[in-house]
């Protein structure tokens, strides 16, 4: 076998860097408040269903309602109340990124996401600095392509 046409296609994951621009925060700033919206609607919303399944629940039971109508309720206003503070958390975090994207300076470098691609390695190739390869790119537009391809 010919080792100089010895190749193998191999995955690996890119970091994709952006850079700061008033273009980027704008949309960035978007999309969280976007985010932040959306959670409201979620939370709003299982307010309603909650209280439509708790007077379900109190319609179909005896006056006063007994221990099993009492649990069920209970049992209700738990799963409601984790599902608030899920989406709370979410929230929070939402917000939290958004008063960090606030503070950013124009032309950092940030990391906005990972993907992966496909490259070929040979012998004699250094595989370390073939993993090790970034996209940089300023609003949505590539500006540089760093690392061994």
């Amino acid at each position: 076998m010919d080792a100089s046409k010895s190749q193998l296609l191999l995955k690996r994951v890119v970091n994709v860097k952006a850079i700061v621009t008033n273009l980027w925060k704008e949309e960035v700033q978007q999309q969280l408040q976007a985010q932040i919206n959306q959670i409201d609607q979620q939370l709003q919303q299982i307010d309603m269903e909650g209280q439509r399944a708790i007077s379900a629940v109190q319609k179909q039971s005896l006056q006063p309602p007994g221990p099993q109508t009492l649990q069920q309720i209970e049992n209700i206003q738990v799963q409601i109340n984790q599902k608030k503070s899920e989406l709370l958390e979410q929230k929070n975090q939402s917000l939290q990124n958004l008063q960090q994207v606030q503070f950013l300076e124009l032309d950092q470098e940030v990391n906005q996401f990972q993907m992966e691609g496909f490259f070929r390695v040979e012998p004699g190739d250094n595989l370390i600095s073939k993993l090790q390869v970034e996209v940089v790119l300023r609003d949505g537009v590539v500006e540089e392509i760093r690392g061994d391809i």
